[in-house]
């Protein structure tokens, strides 16, 4: 049932072509919903139409770090109480906002009916996206691996500790070794300088180098900023907070470069195979 659901999702809407992005990292506290949130922004800035999944359905908080208003969650999507569209919220530039599930219940548990729903509420998707950020949760759980494997780029946000970087390297190696995931996007955030950042890299790379096959590729070094916790007081993204801080400069700097990141033109650019992924990963095992 589900493989049928797949395979007439890849033949809707064939000329959507979107970036797909996962934020993830192996744990919490190193700052990835704000890496996603200011990215998603500059990247409106920059004239994109982006969309941001919060896909961390036990601890949304996209929202509240934006102090946006939400009435109804995915969980509304999925009970077929309303259309994806109705339970966007919108955010600063225009970025469109898909509120978590509250509660505890991942995508790997959804029974096919709510799989259905959730195809059909992508497919019948209105709003135009060139963008979508996915915010995933922290950690390696089966949500985390679904969500990521998906998507076309994964960026893994670390930081300088040691957990952090185990964490991260436990999640790169599920990933590649069960999953087949081969690239990884790296965006060592809060350190100190650049070279702090490059010698976090080059600690990182060291044991996959060692340890797997993958390909890892640093794409921003993004500063300690005490504008960072200032703005989240004020709960706006610092890029519209203090957008001349160091860290909104090196996030533009990094939304510049995902601009250039290419788009497949087959099935991997289309926002229907994203969803297609997340069902049939689960189902059938296969790897990319």
């Amino acid at each position: 049932m589900i493989e049928d659901q797949a395979s007439s999702l890849r033949r809707m809407n064939q000329s959507r072509l979107i970036k797909v992005i996962a934020v993830t990292g192996g744990k919490g506290g190193v700052g990835k919903t704000n890496v996603t949130l200011n990215t998603a922004i500059s990247l409106a800035q920059q004239g994109k139409r982006v969309m941001v999944l919060d896909a961390d359905l036990g601890l949304a908080n996209v929202d509240v770090l934006l102090g946006l208003r939400v009435e109804k969650n995915l969980s509304h999507v999925l009970s077929g109480e309303c259309t994806l569209d109705e339970v966007l919220v919108v955010g600063p530039y225009g970025i469109k906002i898909a509120p978590a599930t509250s509660g505890s219940q991942s995508m790997t548990e959804l029974t096919p009916t709510e799989h259905a729903g959730l195809i059909r509420a992508f497919s019948e998707l209105q709003s135009q996206v060139d963008v979508l950020i996915v915010d995933t949760a922290a950690g390696i759980s089966d949500m985390v691996l679904s969500f990521s494997k998906a998507a076309q780029d994964i960026m893994m946000v670390v930081c300088d500790e040691p957990t952090s970087l185990t964490d991260a390297y436990a999640l790169i190696k599920i990933l590649n070794k069960e999953h087949g995931v081969f690239r990884f996007k790296i965006v060592a955030n809060m350190v100190r300088s650049m070279r702090e950042g490059d010698e976090l890299f080059s600690k990182l790379t060291k044991v996959t180098n060692r340890f797997l096959d993958v390909a890892l590729e640093l794409v921003a070094v993004i500063p300690f900023d005490e504008n960072v916790r200032n703005s989240v007081r004020k709960q706006k993204a610092i890029v519209e907070a203090f957008p001349t801080s160091p860290a909104a400069m090196a996030i533009r700097r990094l939304a510049k470069k995902a601009i250039e990141w290419p788009i497949p033109n087959q099935p991997g650019g289309h926002l229907e195979f994203f969803l297609e992924q997340l069902v049939t990963k689960n189902v059938s095992g296969d790897k990319r």
